[in-house]
């Protein structure tokens, strides 16, 4: 089908939207996906990069359907991982839809209430939801769902891969299912991703529970990179003089950020909120002593909608200068115009990550996509051996090298034996449909493509469980029904929602609302929110709200949190950029010389020759260069399995790069331990205590703890992986103990 031909198929108004916007073709993607789409019954997945038309290849064919033949519910209905891409959907939709007569609703925590009755007065169009607000219209208002959705055509998943091998996709993928069934209706199902690498394993997640096969459009099309990695020491303050030394290169440091940011629209990433507030305070101090424009914002998911929206409207369509620090909230396909320039703080956790950051940049015409990588390491040349290691730098390459030169993204991981969602789904089923037969129950759920893991003896033990915990109770007719217990978990607001959320405080400078904390300091105390300082005036605990007042105060951090796990492949590539002499053209002079004395280093001191290196006294460094589960699985097996049996005293994991271990074995006695404990262990259960059930998502606290042990050995150990680089590490271990020299 040519794109002349395909765009006499459109909808009048979409011919006048793409003749308004002045396009002279359309792309590959949009006619693909207008071929499945209007000439076949088949589910869709469109995987191309950011900024290719994926959204208007999947709204152009289904809204024409809908135009030629208005459904008589919702006929679309969109689901968006975050609030800002679905305000940002909803504004690209409306003005495409201005003159198509194709109402679009969107309903989320922050759309008022008259707006989604008008909605549920008149049920037609696009929906826009998140997962969360999906959940609690199939669990608290079920009698709707039909009138809301019984001619419904099209599903349409955004940034799938933000939802697969997640908890929230397994959630979204149990919707779909008793939507279907609720509504008695059969939608196709479209996805979008922009960072997908197995299509076979996405196309089978996006499809699951349905008999139509689903096609995939991926056009290959190239774009432009624009790359540099800057290294930054800050040297360890020892003393006074050190001290000064180390003021003087954060000053360095910010003051590189700020001259490369003030004058252009800039998005700057960081890997936590916290790093995203001291960015912008740090910003915006340069600029009051320079007596410049403030020109700053913070995007993060503990700013208030309000600020948060301020952010975006500035970068997409004020007149710029404007410069945001912002974790993975701007991360997902939000469009912010013409962006100049993407600066990441030290390096994604993950290929997956670093595309979409990267996609945030040249998205119009023929622009090059720009990431500038500032990596800041504290120096100590006294400290231990791996710590010496610029471990971020690193991370930065392999990233880098892994998706540019091989195209590679980590694969799905699917959860085998998700018990927390299994929690979940059944106490919003129950909830559902009121009171069920434990046979009726058992059938809803179970038959949800996602739970295929899970045995009917362990759902039964499930139920048991429920019932003594009373979180269900049984009816004298033999029925079950919602326990009190339960009742206090469904009905709070925080159910709908499948993943970890730290309980959080509002803060209020006033009556505006700037944000949200988890950590609450006292009166008197002063912390930074939306890159402000803020001094605690007053704390209502009973309705978990902070009253602030402006200050110039000291800086706290108010949010807890870790970093994102890790690939094995991304460890590995890591280990190479140490082993080899490769030169990279991206790397700033400052990173080339750091990158070289981490060589010479890992040369000098063998690091690179075995897993299990002496460390001094009685004291082993291991480096697996394994990914965050595997170094967990090590982690079990020298605690549970080895450290009795070789005189282990102290295991220290610096997750996920290495351990030091303290005992009586030495290094090569310790390697060949391991190895042969790998060998034999035929149950990943076996590496944990008797009594240990750890938890995997925000639901294993309800689950029976020998549910939640078995499903973490399946789901949070991997046995087979760290046996893989185990062995491979034997045999690199021969070959390197000259090469690493050479």
């Amino acid at each position: 089908m040519s794109g002349i031909s395909l765009f006499s198929r459109l909808a009048p108004f979409i011919q006048e939207y793409i003749y308004r916007k002045k396009w002279d073709s359309l792309r590959e993607a949009q006619i693909e996906a207008c071929r499945v789409l209007l000439d076949t019954g088949h589910h869709l997945l469109i995987a191309s990069g950011t900024a290719s038309g994926k959204t208007e290849a999947a709204f152009f064919p289904a809204l024409t359907e809908l135009y030629e033949c208005p459904s008589g519910s919702v006929g679309i209905l969109y689901i968006g991982p975050l609030k800002a891409l679905i305000n940002d959907q909803f504004e690209r939709i409306s003005e495409l839809l201005r003159e198509g007569e194709v109402p679009v609703w969107h309903w989320h925590g922050d759309v008022s209430q008259a707006e989604k009755t008008k909605l549920m007065q008149r049920p037609s169009g696009v929906l826009q939801i998140t997962p969360e607000s999906l959940e609690g219209l199939l669990m608290n208002r079920p009698n709707a769902i039909p009138a809301l959705f019984h001619d419904l055509r099209y599903i349409l998943i955004d940034e799938v891969h933000a939802f697969m091998g997640a908890d929230r996709g397994i959630q979204v993928l149990s919707q779909l299912i008793r939507l279907e069934r609720m509504a008695s209706c059969s939608p196709r199902r479209i996805g979008l991703s922009a960072t997908l690498s197995d299509y076979e394993v996405a196309a089978r997640w996006l499809g699951a529970g349905t008999a139509q096969p689903v096609e995939v459009v991926s056009p290959q099309g190239g774009r432009k990179l624009k790359l540099s990695v800057e290294h930054f020491s800050f040297p360890d303050a020892r003393d006074e003089r050190e001290a000064e030394h180390l003021e003087l290169a954060k000053q360095q440091y910010y003051s590189f950020i700020y001259d490369h940011t003030h004058r252009k629209k800039a998005l700057v990433f960081t890997n936590s909120r916290s790093d995203a507030e001291l960015t912008t305070l740090e910003l915006r101090r340069i600029a009051a002593k320079r007596e410049e424009r403030d020109v700053f914002h913070v995007h993060h998911g503990s700013i208030s909608a309000m600020l948060r929206e301020e952010t975006e409207a500035a970068l997409r369509s004020g007149p710029g200068p404007a410069v945001a620090a912002a974790t993975v909230t701007l991360e997902l396909g939000i469009d912010l115009g013409e962006l100049e320039r993407v600066i990441q703080l030290g390096a994604p956790y993950s290929c997956s990550s670093f595309v979409q950051r990267l996609g945030r940049s040249g998205r119009r015409g023929d622009q090059a996509s720009e990431m500038m990588f500032l990596c800041a390491e504290e120096e100590d040349e006294e400290a231990q051996l791996p710590a010496r290691m610029p471990w971020t730098l690193l991370r930065a390459i392999a990233v880098i090298e892994l998706y540019v030169r091989e195209r590679w993204v980590e694969p799905l991981d699917l959860r085998r034996k998700p018990i927390g969602v299994l929690y979940h789904q059944t106490m919003s089923t129950l909830k559902s449909i009121g009171e069920a037969e434990p046979a009726e129950l058992a059938r809803a759920v179970l038959t949800l493509p996602v739970f295929r893991g899970i045995e009917p003896d362990e759902f039964k033990q499930l139920l048991r469980y429920l019932l003594q915990t009373d979180h269900i109770q049984q009816t004298e007719e033999g029925t079950l029904i919602i326990g009190l217990g339960g009742e206090k978990i469904v009905n709070n607001f925080r159910f709908l929602a499948v993943f970890k959320d730290d309980e959080e405080h509002a803060v209020y400078n006033g009556s505006e609302e700037i944000g949200s904390i988890t950590t609450v300091p006292p009166p008197g105390y002063c912390f930074t929110l939306a890159g402000k300082l803020w001094k605690v005036e007053e704390v209502d605990s009973k309705h978990k709200a902070v009253y602030v007042k402006s200050s110039r105060g000291k800086v706290d951090t108010l949010w807890l949190g870790a970093g994102g796990d890790i690939h094995t492949r991304v460890l590995q590539k890591m280990r190479q950029v140490l082993l080899e002499q490769t030169l990279y053209p991206y790397l700033a002079p400052g990173a080339v010389n750091r990158l070289e004395r981490a060589r010479r280093l890992a040369r000098e001191s063998g690091l690179l020759r075995s897993p299990v290196i002496p460390a001094g006294g009685d004291s082993l460094f291991i480096l697996p260069w394994v990914g965050s589960k595997q170094f967990r699985t090590l982690e079990r097996l020298l605690k549970h399995n080895l450290a009795e049996a070789m005189g282990l005293r102290q295991i220290v994991p610096m997750e996920p790069y290495y351990m030091i271990v303290s005992g009586r074995a030495d290094a090569a006695e310790l390697l060949a331990g391991i190895q042969a404990e790998l060998a034999v262990v035929a149950d990943p259960e076996a590496l944990l205590a008797a009594d240990e059930a750890p938890y995997l998502g925000k639901y294993d606290e309800f689950v029976p703890p020998e549910l939640v042990r078995r499903a973490f050995a399946v789901d949070g150990l991997d046995v087979t992986g760290l046996t893989e680089a185990f062995a491979s590490d034997k045999n690199d271990s021969k070959e390197t103990g000259n090469g690493g020299e050479s």
